[in-house]
């Protein structure tokens, strides 16, 4: 569970909540039509812009901004360091029947167990995280349409409660409800836009990155362990995707450098 998302949005939505009751009862603040105009036209847009299908599976993207499944880059390395102790004493067969958690990391060694050309491996692989961009993308740009949807909406309820207050002028028991509409939905609209949209895209791009690095870090992995790269060099080659202050120190000995090192 990511904990800052969690802070983030139960706090801002406290922090308004709170202010509303300093300035009066929460009710005043609730208006059905003004979130029937923000709501109903936001989602509306997004149904014309987008695919039902993109649409509907938007809930599954955002998922990401509160929960994060990834392995730390440590762990990763220390996996491959254990597959690459494996293959060089028993072969690359020998990984056919080691329990993967990470199905990219699973289809990789697959790769190497079958004897697929190096090339042709990376090719697929980079294949596959292009695509889980393309996802992350839609997902994004769908949280961005809301944002940029419902203060435009807001400002439409706006002009549809002056409407009805100016028309409503001589009788002054219309004013009042004109004039809720016409402030209201400008608030609703600000606060989906810039409070839960906006943000959520943002937070969705940075996972989208995590994710990214993590597939290129097992996609350098594999790689590696299908050149047959001695676990020494293998985790030298994936330590550059660990910043400098938590990289652990090397896990390998002498013994696994190589032959030209030994004799060195």
């Amino acid at each position: 569970m990511d904990a800052a998302t969690i802070i983030g949005i139960f706090g801002g939505t406290t922090l308004v909540v709170w202010a509303s009751l300093m300035g009066g009862s929460v009710g005043l603040f609730w208006n059905l039509p003004s979130i029937l105009i923000v709501l109903g036209g936001t989602a509306a847009t997004i149904f014309i812009r987008y695919p039902l299908a993109d649409v509907l599976g938007t809930a599954k993207i955002v998922r990401h901004a509160f929960v994060t499944r990834l392995d730390s880059a440590n762990d990763v390395i220390a996996e491959f360091l254990n597959l690459s102790h494996l293959a060089r004493r028993d072969g690359l067969l020998s990984l056919e029947h080691v329990e993967l958690s990470d199905p990219f990391l699973a289809k990789g060694v697959a790769f190497c167990v079958d004897g697929q050309d190096v090339r042709q491996i990376e090719a697929i692989m980079l294949r596959d995280i292009q695509a889980m961009r393309a996802r992350h993308q839609t997902g994004q740009a769908i949280m961005r349409a809301v944002a940029a949807s419902a203060p435009a909406f807001g400002m439409i309820g706006t002009l549809i409660g002056l409407v009805q207050m100016f028309t409503g002028m001589d009788d002054p028991k219309k004013i009042g409800p004109g004039m809720a509409v016409a402030i209201l939905t400008t608030l609703y609209g600000a606060v989906i836009a810039y409070l839960f949209a906006m943000p959520l895209a943002d937070k969705l791009a940075f996972r989208s990155g995590q994710e990214t690095d993590h597939k290129l870090l097992i996609l350098e992995g594999v790689l590696a362990l299908k050149r047959g790269e001695n676990p020494r060099m293998i985790e030298e080659t994936l330590n550059v995707f660990v910043a400098p202050k938590e990289r652990l120190p090397s896990r390998v000995g002498r013994r696994d450098a190589g032959p030209a090192e030994d004799e060195a």
